[in-house]
């Protein structure tokens, strides 16, 4: 039975895989058991990795080395791949407010682990261990390790500080959110209000009374003025139309146009009224409407149309349809003709059924092909983010240049390349089964060997009174900046309690806080603050992590 021994103990590529595939399975089935409804998910492969190492189980430290960073890298250009899509648009009306609260967390409990190493003589190393810990974030503490032994510096000390109050980190934020609502938010109020649809697109009827316009065409009437529309419907007399750039507009003429909220009182100022009717309720049947024209949405899925604007494709007038508007990620565009389309866009058309079909051929709209994974974007992206994350950043002040690093970098290419990646004609999309597989594989094989490598010595670290200050000092680092922005937040910007709840859940890196805070509150506001402020927020913690070390040592 040698065999068998040497299969889990002599160290070998067979042996690590063996060990790292049952921390993770046994850490993944553990995070599924639920107490007083909360869950650790995923956390509990760090804590498996932990057990494993303790009771004396170890791979050999090259491969443990290898597979933690490429589970780093990995997590984190899937994050960015994400999110990359909707990030700028982020920081438009509440987005840069949500950032600049989410900060405000950051520096607090950056303060708070510095100002413990000053006064109370813990070792900055640790401190910012402890910091990470208590913010549960994994990608700062990969950073903090890398400018550890940039310095020549054990990176253990960190890694155990964040061991020992990562658990804590993650219950913390769950227990601040309980005390905000026992304390801030009165009985009988709503926890969160419906969110303004700021990304949607509106539909109005117009009626042509304007004399200035009349007997112009739909491309002279577009260039006078810089609103963006789409006019997708054309109602004359009994007839209906579809227009394109030359259709002639005449007086009395009906149009069902697409624009936004913002600038539909600038087009009744153009086309002389609007019509009372509302047509943005969800309950529209657009097919009957009118008798002589279908709607239909149509995926693009042909890899030839990703990166190409939608003018170019000179739809409209070739096929006789018109593009009321696309879909991405769950927002609603102007389908203008400088819009670049992406694969897995979704494009509302509108025409005869046998146009439509025509167009169909020229899209695609196939679902199936959309599944198959782009890996040539994702090994791209992640050669660029670890040269990017390489290149030495020098800062007055401070000897040594700073990197992005492992965490850095990726992230930051995967937020550029998710974003104009199909400008550039890279396929980027992803289905969101295929993102969150890679991301979940990537943070178990992080997790796993980051507690695989801390479990050799947790356990005798919280039995020293030295842990178990470290404990209490990275709780207080999780709850007080929390509750402190959390009161800000909804007394003095007057947020709701959803919105505030995401935004501090993206702030610590927290997706279990955010479990929970979506199992208490309505709707999907605290999903869309929580993507407000993540990327921003983790990107903060990765450079600020390196910061504090290339400062105080």
């Amino acid at each position: 039975m040698q065999w068998f021994s040497d299969i889990f103990m002599s160290h070998s590529a067979l042996q690590a895989v063996i060990i790292i595939s049952i921390i993770i399975a046994v850490g993944l089935a553990l995070g599924k058991i639920r107490v007083w409804g909360i869950s650790l998910g995923v956390t509990f492969v760090f804590f498996a990795g932990i057990l494993a190492g303790h009771i004396g189980l170890s791979i050999d430290p090259t491969i443990l080395h290898y597979t933690e960073n490429l589970g780093l890298v990995l997590f984190v250009y899937e994050l960015g791949l994400k999110v990359g899509p909707g990030f700028f648009s982020s920081f438009r009306k509440g987005g840069m407010q949500l950032n600049l609260l989410g900060l405000g967390v950051i520096v607090i409990g950056t303060l708070m682990a510095v100002l413990f190493s000053i006064f109370l003589g813990v070792p900055i190393g640790e401190a910012t261990g402890l910091l990470c810990g208590a913010t549960t974030n994994t990608p700062a503490l990969g950073a903090a390790q890398q400018a550890l032994e940039q310095l020549g510096r054990s990176a253990n000390g960190a890694a155990l500080s964040c061991a020992v109050t990562y658990p804590l980190g993650v219950v913390g934020v769950i227990l601040a959110i309980i005390a905000m609502r026992k304390v801030l938010i009165r009985p009988g109020t709503p926890l969160s209000s419906e969110p303004e649809e700021t990304d949607s697109t509106f539909i109005a009827e117009f009626k042509i009374c304007n004399p200035a316009i009349y007997d112009m065409s739909v491309r002279d009437i577009t260039s006078l003025v810089k609103t963006k529309f789409v006019i997708s419907r054309l109602w004359r007399n009994d007839t209906v139309i579809i227009p394109d750039s030359s259709t002639i507009l005449h007086k009395d003429d009906h149009l069902l146009v697409i624009t936004t909220q913002t600038d539909s009182p600038k087009l009744k100022v153009l086309f002389g009224k609007q019509e009372a009717r509302d047509w943005n309720k969800k309950d529209i049947d657009w097919n009957s409407i009118d008798n002589q024209l279908i709607s239909r949405r149509i995926i693009v899925s042909r890899p030839s149309i990703n990166g190409k604007k939608l003018g170019s494709l000179r739809l409209r007038n070739q096929y006789h349809i018109n593009i009321s508007r696309i879909t991405r990620s769950g927002l609603h565009l102007v389908a203008t003709p400088e819009l670049i389309l992406q694969l897995g866009d979704t494009l509302t058309v509108v025409g005869s059924a046998a146009d439509i079909e025509k167009v169909e051929q020229t899209l695609g709209n196939s679902a199936i092909k959309l599944k198959d994974p782009n890996l040539g974007a994702i090994f791209i992206g992640i050669v660029l983010g670890l040269v990017l994350g390489s290149i030495p950043i020098a800062i007055p002040g401070i000897s040594t240049p700073i990197k992005l690093g492992l965490a850095g970098g990726p992230i930051i290419v995967g937020i550029l390349i998710g974003r104009f990646g199909p400008q550039f004609r890279l396929v980027t999309y992803t289905t969101r089964s295929a993102n969150l597989m890679l991301r979940g594989i990537g943070l178990s094989l992080y997790l796993a060997c980051l507690g695989l490598d801390a479990g050799a010595q947790f356990l005798d670290t919280i039995m020293r009174s030295e842990g178990l200050m470290w404990i209490g000092l990275g709780f207080l680092i999780t709850v007080i900046p929390v509750l402190i922005m959390g009161a800000v937040a909804m007394k003095l910007f007057r947020l709701d309690f959803g919105l505030t709840c995401g935004m501090l859940c993206g702030s610590m890196a927290n997706p279990m806080a955010l479990n929970y805070a979506n199992d208490i509150i309505p709707g999907d506001y605290a999903t869309v603050s929580y993507a407000t402020v993540y990327p921003m927020s983790m990107f903060c913690r990765v450079i600020i992590a390196q910061l504090i070390i290339l400062f105080f040592i």
